[in-house]
């Protein structure tokens, strides 16, 4: 069966995004006089599971983008603004990110940060009202 964490390693975030465009495109053409062939149930599966491959992947190098800006200096109102969002929302959300790979080192199979590296993450992270 396909599932996300079953395509995650064969992907990196540009492939499993031009293989989801390449699915995705297909399907909303089929049953509207396109030659076309539609997509079949595995392939249906595979398009909802690169999804979420992507989401994550995504949302990793954001998080991993946020902690780069945090060393080079940004404020988290700078950084709650190139999000979108306020600085409380910004901080809240790479502080659960940090808690996610600080417990992802409990999980079998699975490679986390250990004490050292979760510490120094918190501490560039800060607190919202940091500079």
């Amino acid at each position: 069966m396909t599932t996300p964490r079953s395509i995650e390693p064969q992907h990196t975030l540009l492939t499993a995004v031009a293989r989801l465009d390449e699915l995705r495109v297909r399907e909303p053409l089929t049953g509207m006089g396109s030659d076309a062939e539609a997509l079949d149930r595995p392939q249906l599966l595979e398009l909802l599971a690169l999804s979420e491959v992507v989401a994550r992947k995504a949302a990793y190098g954001r998080q991993l983008t946020v902690r780069a800006a945090r060393e080079a200096g940004a404020s988290w109102s700078q950084i709650g603004a190139a999000l979108g969002t306020s600085k409380q929302a910004a901080w809240e959300a790479h502080t659960r990110w940090i808690d996610a790979q600080e417990a992802a080192r409990d999980r079998p199979g699975e490679i986390g940060p250990d004490t050292a590296e979760v510490a120094e993450a918190r501490a560039v992270a800060g607190h919202p009202d940091s500079p």
